[in-house]
């Protein structure tokens, strides 16, 4: 345990200092060079820290968990996320940095006014601050405390275990925001993402090898033909993690405001050095998220073939493997790994709630004269204040019901698709005007509260797929009885060259065929016929 122990600090501590000593040539003393890394970002970093930013104990350990005790039409989450990073590239991305913003809501303010940007930038504070961080800090504790066995030293019960770790994953966490910015989160995701990637595909190999004896010949061979209903991702039945109907619909919807719309996403792509980088990144966070099947979804599988369905708690699940599998002087490596995960998603929301809150709220309304200087100081404020919110909240979350990956999203179908509907209308109407905004959140909020208590049974995906274009369909109606007065004109204020990748198409079209593949696999044309 002291070895693990020793490998988790030092690799954690050398990787921090990595990333520190990548900001020396950015100014941290700007409102780009703090926030948006100084408009410097690669495709490497771009995908990398859209992949980290995105993967969290609550993917590694909800989606292994769901497809142990369901089946594999849980990789949806994962596979299909291509879709919406491809018009990232090319539909989203050349319109955000033509327009020079720094954030989603900056857009919409240019498109609409400032009230809106206010409204929606309130929004995702809310959404970021109750459950989003609070959840990245619980499962984070959840998975070290199994890994660490830090309650069974402590002598502590679960509620204050979990306090103590996410006041540790919060400490680091502001270390990175506090002194680096987004430059050096960026740069700790490029070596984590590595590193995820292959401890995660390593578990995957320890896992067949062990089902198989030791053999990954025969490991292949039964996992593709005991339980072969497991392996099949392609199902309708209502009760399944992500039933098939809903992938080009309700998913869809989900995706295009997760990866295009959410700023803790599109903040990384928004730091990018051109849009060839940015397009590049988003291209190869798509090649990431399809592979991401075999260490994200097929382990929860072995692992229903190594332990049946004996456990009680499917998030036990992958933590148990990592324990039971990986060897004892590699345990420490991939903890300091999924550590990293953690802290990147939990980077990714805090420096994006900052950054709202600076330039969003902050300065157009307390300090309209504020200059960059004074907003990174307040940034550096309001994260130390926000981190401690999440602290204290995570413990609580304890008594939330089970099922914690479908309610975050779930949580999240309260406020996307109306500010998705916003820029996405913004996008390609001239005329409808802010209030159109103004009336489409809580009309959405309120029919989305009506489907929670009279269609629960109903799976919110399909509901999202009927609110979005209601949403739109209402915009674009405000926008015909009571249009602008004056015609939207988006000014191009480019801060970087708007110069497109020229494969972009080619490696779309790749990442498509990659993601059939994937599908097609798993399917009963495929190891589940």
């Amino acid at each position: 345990m002291l070895w693990i122990v020793i490998t988790f600090l030092l690799i954690n501590a050398g990787i921090f200092i990595f990333s520190c000593l990548r900001t020396k040539d950015i100014n941290l003393k700007t409102s780009d060079g703090y926030f948006l890394g100084g408009r410097s970002l690669t495709a490497l970093y771009i995908g990398s820290s859209l992949l980290l930013t995105n993967l969290s104990t609550e993917q590694m350990v909800g989606l292994n968990g769901q497809s142990y005790s369901g089946t594999m039409s849980a990789m949806a989450w994962e596979v299909t996320a291509p879709i919406a990073l491809i018009m990232l590239a090319f539909v989203f991305l050349p319109r955000y940095l033509s327009s020079g913003v720094s954030t989603i809501p900056d857009f919409l303010e240019k498109r609409y006014d400032q009230r809106t940007r206010q409204i929606v930038s309130i929004l995702l504070l809310l959404g970021y601050a109750t459950s989003f961080l609070p959840t990245v800090l619980y499962s984070g504790a959840l998975v070290l405390d199994q890994v660490f066995s830090i309650s069974s030293v402590l002598g502590t019960n679960t509620f204050t275990t979990v306090f103590l770790i996410s006041l540790f994953i919060g400490s680091a966490s502001c270390c990175y925001i506090f002194f680096g910015g987004l430059k050096a989160a960026v740069s700790a995701d490029a070596i984590y993402g590595i590193g995820l990637i292959l401890g995660g595909l390593f578990i995957f190999v320890l896992g067949l090898m062990a089902i198989g004896d030791g053999s990954l010949l025969n490991g292949y061979t039964e996992l593709t033909s005991v339980h072969k209903e497991k392996l099949n991702a392609i199902t309708a039945d209502n009760s399944a993690e992500v039933p098939w109907p809903a992938i080009l619909t309700g998913l869809l919807v989900n995706n295009l405001f997760y990866w295009a719309v959410n700023q803790s996403i599109v903040q990384r792509a928004l730091g990018a050095k051109n849009l060839a980088e940015g397009q590049k990144g988003a291209l190869l966070a798509g090649v990431f998220k399809t592979i991401g099947v075999f260490y994200l979804v097929l382990p929860g599988v072995i692992a229903f073939h190594l332990y049946g369905g004996n456990i009680a708690n499917p998030d036990t699940v992958y933590p148990k493997l990592i324990v039971d599998l990986m060897p004892t002087a590699l345990v420490g490596v991939f903890a300091a790994i999924l550590f990293g995960a953690i802290l990147s998603s939990f980077n990714g929301a805090l420096n994006s709630t900052i950054t709202l809150f600076t330039l969003d709220l902050y300065k157009p309304i307390y300090k309209p004269d504020a200059k960059d200087e004074e907003l990174v100081t307040t940034g550096r404020v309001f994260v130390v204040v926000l981190a401690a919110v999440s602290i204290i909240i995570a413990p609580f979350i304890l008594f939330a019901p089970s099922g914690l990956y479908n309610y975050l999203q779930e949580m999240f179908g309260f406020f996307n698709v109306p500010v998705l509907a916003a820029v996405v209308v913004g996008f390609c109407s001239k005329k409808v005007p802010a209030l159109a905004v103004k009336w489409a959140i809580p009309a959405h909020i309120a029919l989305y509260t009506v489907s929670k208590v009279f269609f629960g049974h109903i799976h919110f995906l399909y509901i999202l797929a009927v609110l979005f274009p209601f949403s739109v369909l209402l915009m674009l109606f405000i926008g015909k009885i009571r249009p602008r007065a004056r015609e939207f004109k988006l000014e191009r204020n480019a801060r970087v060259d708007l110069q497109p990748w020229k494969h972009a198409k080619l490696s779309s079209i790749l990442v498509i065929c990659l993601m059939a593949g994937i599908y097609l696999l798993f399917s009963p044309w495929g190891l589940a016929q």
